[in-house]
């Protein structure tokens, strides 16, 4: 069942309830999405001084009364949009949705903290809290359709929102990390050279941080391991990877992941081997004679004691008379 079905059917069967009278007022607010307001309460919960309000949403929220605590923030945002208590209320209204489960509306709350209130109190904490729900997105949680239906994974949105992080406080403490995440999310999709872009930036923007520049080569050499093992006939992701790894062992000698590399680096040799005598094959077979000679001596070169080494010369002698023999090969 693709994508495109499950929306057609989420669309239908939200159609097909629109007859049904809703319990309550459906209230729409921008970035936020839709939220019920209960018949009868409005005079229990409005004020007419915006402390006051936001005092209301203060109480409902220590109280877990969400509904009232959506009603009294927004309306904080509403009508005193310009006021000192208007980033606090839109602060409860992130984590209102938290507490609902929509984790991408309260992204874009948080987001609008950092937006329109960059002096805000809150402002590591936001910036925590949007690390966190873009956490929860790189561990499968799905993206929704109008803030509640779920409909799919994304890791591109995922990268996306790590990215908006890192642009709104790129020194900050969650930076370095939501910028390493860009990467995780990149190799989940399997895209492995934005994953290593992700992972070069990390590296030079922090590299006055070890661990951090220490993790993001060697994430590196591991995304350039992965394409390796997917490219049949190109051995440019195996060299990469194997650089990555030297320079990570050359710059942090005492990590406690070097004897992984070291491994890493004999079996990723080992596979340029495999790879190159496969791709000398392929030019055999097609009486390429010229760029078979080419990589079968590249195995040779590459480590002669090989099994695949004598191979090479066999195949390196059979070569010759058609070489002689054509010389436009």
């Amino acid at each position: 069942m693709n994508r495109k079905f499950i929306f057609l059917v989420i669309v239908g069967a939200f159609v097909a309830l629109l007859p049904f009278r809703s319990p309550a007022p459906l209230i729409y607010s921008p970035g936020e999405g839709w939220f019920y307001e209960k018949f009868g309460i409005s005079s229990k919960w409005q004020r007419d001084r915006a402390k006051d309000q936001l005092d209301v949403a203060e109480q409902a929220f220590t109280n877990r009364d969400y509904n009232v605590t959506l009603q009294a923030a927004h309306r904080v945002l509403k009508v005193w949009p310009l006021s000192d208590y208007a980033p606090r209320a839109e602060y409860l209204i992130g984590r209102c949705l938290e507490t609902q489960g929509r984790d991408e509306a309260a992204f874009k709350a948080y987001q609008n903290i950092i937006e329109k209130y960059p002096n805000s109190d809150n402002y590591k904490e936001v910036l925590q809290r949007q690390y966190e729900i873009a956490g929860r997105f790189l561990n499968g949680e799905w993206f929704r359709v109008w803030g509640y239906l779920p409909l799919y994974p994304s890791m591109d949105d995922t990268a996306k929102m790590y990215s908006q992080i890192v642009t709104n406080g790129p020194y900050s403490e969650v930076a370095p990390h939501a910028q390493l995440q860009i990467g995780a999310a990149r190799e989940k999709q399997k895209d492995y050279d934005s994953a290593v872009k992700a992972y070069e930036t990390a590296a030079d923007r922090y590299s006055g941080q070890p661990d951090i520049s220490a993790d993001a080569l060697y994430r590196e050499g591991l995304a350039w391991q992965k394409q390796a093992a997917t490219a049949e006939y190109d051995q440019s992701a195996a060299e990469k990877a194997i650089a990555a790894y030297t320079d990570f062992k050359a710059i942090f000698p005492d990590d406690k992941r070097v004897p992984e590399t070291d491994k890493a680096i004999v079996t990723l040799k080992a596979e340029q081997v495999r790879g190159n005598f496969a791709i000398a094959q392929f030019y055999e077979k097609g009486k390429k004679w010229t760029g078979a000679r080419v990589y079968y001596n590249e195995v040779l070169q590459l480590d002669p004691n090989s099994p695949y080494a004598a191979q090479a010369k066999q195949r390196l002698e059979a070569l010759k008379p058609h070489i002689n023999n054509s010389p436009a090969s």
